[in-house]
């Protein structure tokens, strides 16, 4: 058991090693200066070179990517010697391009605003998908079924951003059911985060309901095929206690796999859905730091 985990964690780190390189190498391609677009309007060439050399990008890339993996474990020290020194305590990830804050702070700020669009887009997609996945199973052929698999076929046909933009013109333009998305702290506005929250997880809940609805009803039919189901069924017990206890069991699995790699992408950034409704998350940082170069925020979010 040691010597997997250790393979295990060997592997991770192996794997953010290459990501963080390749990271590094695309922006160094790239034909666009960040000193540049951090200069502003009243720029001259000495103003670019000054901050070429404070945002360290006038040494070359092996010495840069060195100076990042070093900040990881043991933190680094920017400008040293100079009256703008700057001590980063591990793990490092650098600081902005853009604002100048530690990627450190920018990512535990952003954090709270995915979280929370995983956490409760993830429970009502369950819900919603376990729920309507066993009553088709149960009701397999019938009217039920075939409705629920095709909103179900439907639903997994579409995308993030047609749902959000429709549901937004309609609860939040039209309507006027729901506030604009966005993000406030649940513990000191409760009410105004779940209803700021509401549109994003519905957009999600609805689209992957759809694929989880399709694997337990899948699941349990496949499941209420074996063996030991029949064998239930033959010595009378309730129908109710089969389902539950044999059949839903059985078929649990692969829904619980899905969902731990499902809500794992989420936690690292739902991008379009962040983007598409403006909810300052890991997903609309990343995004703006791409447009704006900022690669010490991109290099935090990729290996978050």
């Amino acid at each position: 058991m040691l010597s997997y985990l250790i393979r295990r964690v060997a592997t991770g780190i192996a794997v953010l090693s290459v990501v963080s390189a390749i990271v590094f190498g695309i922006f160094y391609i790239l034909p666009a200066d960040p000193a540049r677009l951090a200069c502003g309007k009243a720029c001259t060439e000495e103003l670019i070179v000054t901050i070429r050399h404070n945002l360290e990008l006038d040494v070359s890339l092996p010495v840069q990517y060195g100076r990042f993996v070093k900040g990881i474990f043991v933190g680094r020290t920017y400008l040293p010697g100079s009256e703008a020194q700057l001590d980063c305590a591990a793990p490092c990830l650098g600081y902005s391009f853009q604002t100048d804050q530690p990627v450190t702070t920018l990512l535990k700020d952003r954090l709270p605003a995915t979280a929370s669009i995983a956490f409760g887009a993830s429970i009502l997609w369950l819900l919603i998908g376990l729920s309507s996945g066993i009553v088709s199973a149960l009701r397999r052929g019938t009217m039920i079924d075939k409705f629920s698999q095709g909103i179900a076929l439907g639903a997994a046909s579409l995308q993030i951003y047609f749902v959000g933009l429709i549901l937004q013109f309609l609860f939040v333009n039209k309507l006027n059911w729901l506030p604009a998305p966005g993000y406030v702290s649940p513990w000191q506005y409760p009410l105004d985060w779940a209803k700021q929250m509401a549109l994003p997880w519905i957009t999600l809940a609805f689209l992957l309901s759809a694929i989880y609805s399709r694997l337990t009803r899948a699941g349990m039919i496949e499941v209420m095929s074996e063996d030991y189901v029949r064998t239930a069924r033959a010595k009378g017990l309730e129908s109710r206690k089969i389902n539950i206890k044999h059949v839903l069991r059985g078929a649990i699995t692969p829904i619980v796999t899905v969902f731990g790699l499902d809500l794992g992408a989420l936690l690292g950034g739902a991008v379009i859905t962040e983007y598409v409704f403006n909810v300052p998350g890991l997903g609309k940082l990343s995004t703006d730091a791409v447009n704006n170069l900022d690669l010490p925020v991109v290099t935090g979010t990729v290996i978050f």
